[in-house]
């Protein structure tokens, strides 16, 4: 399996995100790999504690976090959450 492309399923994973198919599937393929399962369990773990109620992690959080990796020379896109003044509703018409 492309590397990218285990990460980019097991980040979806994580948050939740994957249809129930998938996940299931994703679920067989770590029986037999011990560190995919060792990924999706912490992972999973880490952001259903960073959604919780009375998360300690705020945008200050994910500020100082990005700039540590950025510093230690992590390889990836940074990308910052849309202001939510610019996500604009669209009324449904139909």
């Amino acid at each position: 399996m492309d590397n990218d492309y285990h990460r980019k399923l097991v980040d979806l994973y994580a948050g939740r995100e994957l249809p129930s198919e998938i996940e299931a599937e994703m679920e067989i393929a770590a029986h037999g790999d011990a560190e995919l399962a060792v990924d999706m369990a912490s992972l999973r773990q880490t952001v259903d504690t960073l959604r919780s109620e009375g998360s300690p992690f705020t945008e200050e959080s994910y500020q100082r976090i990005l700039t540590k990796l950025l510093i230690r020379g992590a390889a990836f896109e940074a990308r910052t959450p849309d202001p939510a003044h610019l996500q604009y509703q669209l009324p449904i018409q139909g």
